[in-house]
């Protein structure tokens, strides 16, 4: 005998479940906003970092806060070279390196605590599309390094400015080059912070990640003092420790790097720019080829 079915509504299957077609599709799945909101919150409540920014914090300012006061109590007993290359601005971002070690490895946690601790499965499970995630996930820690960078150069310049009145010349970010200086150290923190979050996307791992980073800072240049000057001079230009050094300086630090060519600040920003798209475009094309 023939079920008579309303109109609108399936007929069940001879096991008593609806069709197929009258099960609703899944809508559980992140859109960019509620990636974006997840990801802060995840950034947000880990201890690491709180405690890798308070350390940047010490760094940026507290190193330039040390610098520019040393200057200031040293400066009648400096000589007259010392005098003239003397860059007041450079003296109060002394903390740059130490400042992008912090916020570098804060990159790398941002992207391989997920995998350590295997969160990262949960992630995917709610939003497929990985490229997504990783645009995402750089959108909300650039932003984060962005602002804390800005905050933490100005304030270690106007300290570091303050220290040195009275004793030795000083700089006001009215002065050519000081703003572009102050604020375009910030923007190096941020770039090189992601540059550290993409080889965390490529290595997948808190320790070979790190070790990359600070390679690729600090190592690069010692491995270069092996070669002959003139090859040291052609590539100094291009290393990210003297890009993010020359964007920092009011004048030229030449003499700091064996009286090379070096970029101008902002073709040096550029070439920094770059190095750090290609790893994250690196990155996204092995995030979304290989297993979480």
């Amino acid at each position: 005998m023939s079920m008579a079915t309303e109109p609108g509504t399936a007929a069940p299957t001879p096991s008593g479940a609806p069709a197929a077609s009258s099960i609703p599709a899944r809508s559980g799945h992140y859109g960019p906003l509620q990636l974006c909101r997840s990801e802060w919150t995840k950034l947000r409540t880990v201890r690491s970092t709180i405690w890798t920014l308070s350390v940047t914090m010490l760094a940026v300012v507290g190193i330039g806060a040390i610098a520019t006061a040393v200057t200031a109590h040293q400066w009648r007993q400096g000589g007259i070279v010392d005098r003239i290359n003397f860059d007041p601005t450079a003296r109060s971002l002394a903390g740059l390196f130490l400042g992008e070690i912090c916020l570098g490895v804060l990159g790398v946690l941002a992207v391989t605590a997920e995998y350590s601790s295997g969160t990262i499965r949960a992630t995917l499970a709610a939003a497929p599309n990985r490229r997504m995630v990783l645009a995402c996930k750089a959108a909300v820690f650039g932003a984060v390094a962005l602002v804390t960078s800005e905050v933490l150069t100005f304030a270690a310049f106007l300290l570091g400015q303050q220290l040195l009145k009275g004793t030795t010349p000083y700089a006001t970010l009215g002065e050519p080059g000081v703003l572009r200086a102050v604020a375009g150290t910030g923007l190096t923190l941020t770039v090189v912070a992601l540059f550290a979050l993409a080889l965390g996307v490529i290595i997948r791992h808190t320790a070979g990640a790190i070790a990359a980073f600070v390679a690729s800072l600090l190592v690069l240049p010692l491995i270069l003092q092996a070669f002959p000057v003139s090859i040291q001079h052609g590539a100094l230009k291009y290393l990210p420790l003297v890009i993010a050094e020359r964007m920092a300086a009011t004048t030229s630090p030449a003499s700091d790097f064996g009286n090379a060519a070096l970029f101008s600040p902002w073709v040096g920003f550029a070439i920094l720019c770059g190095y750090t798209l290609a790893l994250l475009l690196i990155g996204g094309w092995l995030f979304s080829r290989r297993d979480a």
